[in-house]
């Protein structure tokens, strides 16, 4: 027997474009989208990601700011442990 599922009722009309009373933002998620609770939203739903970071390393979980007062070069050497003037080849 299959079960048929019933959507739930489309808003039309005027109810549909009342303004909604979401509240703004006022933190940041760790992804650096702002947290905002949607009445609605289902969690469970397959089109939803509810767990992104499922799966994923430490090291891959590390927040990596780019710093605007350091060059390209300076940025490279600092990730990769060197002190800028530092030259890879052993003399």
């Amino acid at each position: 027997m299959t079960v048929k599922k019933t959507a739930a009722p489309v808003a039309t009309g005027t109810e549909g474009a009342r303004l909604a009373s979401i509240p703004a933002a006022t933190e940041i998620d760790p992804s650096g989208a702002p947290v905002q609770n949607v009445p609605d939203a289902d969690l469970a739903h397959p089109a939803v990601d509810n767990d992104p970071r499922k799966g994923t390393t430490v090291d891959q979980n590390k927040i990596d700011f780019n710093d605007p007062t350091l060059t390209g070069r300076e940025a490279v050497e600092k990730s990769l442990g060197y002190k800028s003037g530092d030259d890879d080849q052993a003399k």
